[in-house]
C-alpha cells in the first residue's frame, strides 16, 4: 500500500471503489488499522472512493515522538488529502477516529460533505485513567501491548459476540498487540486530552452518531451527549460493545451507508 510523507510523518494509505466517486475517509480506533473496516469496504466501495489510512503511530504509518493531539491527527488526514489533490470529503471515524472527525467538524467543516460519528465521546475517559495507562504501556511496551490483546476482548466485544466468533475476534484484537508502545501512548496522549463538549455546536455537516448498546467505553449517554449538541445529528444504537462496525456488521454498514448516500 502507498505512503504519503507529510511535514514529519509518513501516511500508509489504501483506497478502495472507483476514482471519481465521492471520497469517503475511514478512520481507525485506539490500537487499531485501518484493516478494522475490511467488513465495511465492500459495501461503501460500490458507492464511494474510499480511503484509509493508518492513524499516526499505528500500523505503518510513522511512530513519531509524542505525545500527539486530536488537533495534530486531524491535521494529519487534511494534509493527506492535500496530497492527494481531494477537497471534499465524507467522513467515519470510530472511538479516537470519531474525536478526530469531530474536530474536523469543527475546524474543516467547509470541507465535510457528511460526517459519522462511531463509539465515541466529546470526552473519553480521565486524566487518570489515561495516565495509568501510558505509564504501563511505557514501562511494559511489547509484554503490555500483548496483555491489552487479551484484556481489549471484553471492552470491544459482548461476551456472546466473542464466544461465537473468535477468529474474528483474534484478528481484531492481533492489532493492538502489534501496535507500537510509543505510538500508543502517544495516541493514548490525545485521546485524553480532547474535550470538544463546548464545542459541537460549530458542527454543521449533516451528523450520524453511532452508539453500542453495551459499549462499556463510549456509552450511549455519549452518543446522546453529541446529537443533542450538534443541530440535527441522527442517532442510531445496535446491541454491540466499542467496535460497532465488527459487532454489529452487516446492519452498521448498511445504516452508515444509507445516511451517507443521503
Amino acid at each position: 500500500m502507498p505512503i504519503v510523507k507529510l511535514a514529519d510523518a509518513s501516511l500508509k494509505y489504501r483506497f478502495d471503489g472507483p476514482e471519481g466517486a465521492p471520497v469517503l475517509v475511514l478512520s481507525n480506533s485506539l490500537g487499531t488499522n485501518l484493516h478494522m473496516w475490511d467488513d465495511q469496504v465492500p459495501a461503501f466501495a460500490e458507492h464511494f472512493h474510499v480511503l484509509r489510512y493508518d492513524t499516526r503511530g499505528h500500523g505503518d504509518s510513522s511512530v513519531t515522538e509524542g505525545p500527539y493531539s486530536i488537533e495534530q491527527l486531524g491535521a494529519d488526514v487534511l494534509a493527506l488529502l492535500d496530497a492527494l489533490g481531494i477537497e471534499r470529503f465524507s467522513f467515519c471515524g470510530l472511538s479516537m477516529g470519531g474525536l478526530i472527525g469531530q474536530w474536523l467538524g469543527i475546524h474543516a467543516g467547509d470541507r465535510l460533505q457528511r460526517l459519522v460519528l462511531c463509539n465515541t465521546g466529546a470526552k473519553i475517559g480521565t486524566d487518570e485513567v489515561w495516565n495509568t495507562r501510558i505509564d504501563s504501556v511505557l514501562a511494559g511496551r511489547e509484554q503490555t501491548m500483548r496483555d491489552m490483546r487479551d484484556a481489549s476482548i471484553a471492552r470491544w466485544f459482548t461476551a456472546g459476540f466473542a464466544e461465537a466468533n473468535p477468529t474474528t475476534v483474534a484478528r481484531v484484537t492481533e492489532m493492538i498487540a502489534s501496535t507500537s508502545p510509543d505510538g500508543y501512548a502517544a495516541n493514548c496522549a490525545a485521546v485524553r486530552d480532547a474535550d470538544y463538549r463546548t464545542q459541537l455546536c460549530a458542527i454543521k455537516a449533516p451528523t450520524l452518531v453511532v452508539c453500542g448498546a453495551k459499549d462499556p467505553v463510549t456509552t450511549v449517554e455519549h452518543g446522546q451527549f453529541i446529537q443533542a449538541n450538534i443541530p440535527a445529528a441522527e442517532l442510531v444504537a445496535f446491541e454491540a460493545a466499542h467496535l460497532a462496525n465488527v459487532e454489529a456488521g452487516d446492519a452498521f454498514t448498511q445504516r452508515v451507508l444509507t445516511f451517507l448516500r443521503g
